[in-house]
């Protein structure tokens, strides 16, 4: 399963690998790809991982989830 994250906050490379750890922190995370430009997150999943989990990850990360579809 394939989950897009849409995120508000990231303006810089630093804010990427912010993004991208705490995402990888996540339980039943397999891969992250964070874009920048499109303000948004691709994350792979082993399992199904419950939205509530990459939004306070990405909130303790000092960023705002403003969506998130499966893809």
């Amino acid at each position: 399963m394939t989950k897009k994250i849409l995120i508000e906050g990231m303006s810089c490379e630093h804010c990427v690998n912010h993004v991208t750890e705490a995402l990888n922190e996540i339980c039943g995370v397999k891969s992250v790809n964070v874009d920048l430009a499109g303000k948004n997150a691709v994350v792979e999943l082993a399992h199904e991982v419950d939205d509530e989990k990459f939004k306070s990850a990405i909130d303790e990360a000092g960023y705002e989830v403003v969506g998130i579809q499966v893809v």
